[in-house]
C-alpha cells in the first residue's frame, strides 16, 4: 500500500497537495497507479487512501495522548533531562551576575548553547522573582526546554 500519510495527514491537506501538483503538470503515482483526478474511480480511490493514512496518524496520535497519561500517573513521565546539573546552573547565574562573562563564553565555559544559557538565567530569574530557595530546580525535573 503506498504511503500516503506521508505526502499528507489529513484529507484536505492531500487534496490540496494533489491538486497542486496536477495544476503544476506533475502525475502523481499512487503504487501501481496514477491519480487522475478527472477519473471518478481513480479520485475515490485517492480519497479512500487519504482516509486511511488520516485515520492512522489519529491512532497514533490517541496511543501516544494514552501512553503520556499512564506514565504521568505513574509518575515515569519525566520530559528531557536537564544539561546542566542544580549547582552548574547557579554557578552559571552567579557568573552571568558577576558580569565578567558574556553569554558565549557561559555557553563555551559549560559546553551548552547559547539559548540553554538564555534559558537558565530566564528560569532562574523567575524563580527568583518568586522566592524560590532553589532557583526553581526540583530535584529530578527537566529544566532544559
Amino acid at each position: 500500500m503506498p504511503k500516503l500519510g506521508r505526502l499528507a495527514r489529513s484529507v484536505p491537506d492531500a487534496r490540496d497537495i494533489a491538486d497542486g501538483l496536477i495544476a503544476r503538470g506533475v502525475r502523481l503515482a499512487l503504487g501501481s497507479s496514477v491519480y487522475d483526478p478527472a477519473d471518478p474511480m481513480r479520485k475515490m480511490f485517492f480519497n479512500i487512501l487519504a482516509t486511511f493514512a488520516e485515520f492512522e496518524a489519529d491512532l497514533i496520535r490517541m496511543r501516544t495522548r494514552e501512553g503520556m497519561a499512564i506514565a504521568r500517573a505513574k509518575d515515569k513521565l519525566r520530559g528531557k533531562q536537564p544539561k546542566l546539573s542544580g549547582k552548574q546552573q547557579r554557578e552559571l547565574r552567579r557568573m552571568h551576575d558577576a558580569g565578567a562573562y558574556s553569554i558565549s563564553d557561559l555557553a563555551e565555559l559549560f559546553s551548552v548553547s547559547r539559548p540553554t544559557v538564555y534559558r537558565t538565567l530566564a528560569r532562574q530569574a523567575v524563580a527568583v522573582a518568586q522566592g524560590d530557595g532553589n532557583y526553581g530546580i526540583a530535584p529530578g525535573t527537566a529544566t532544559n526546554r
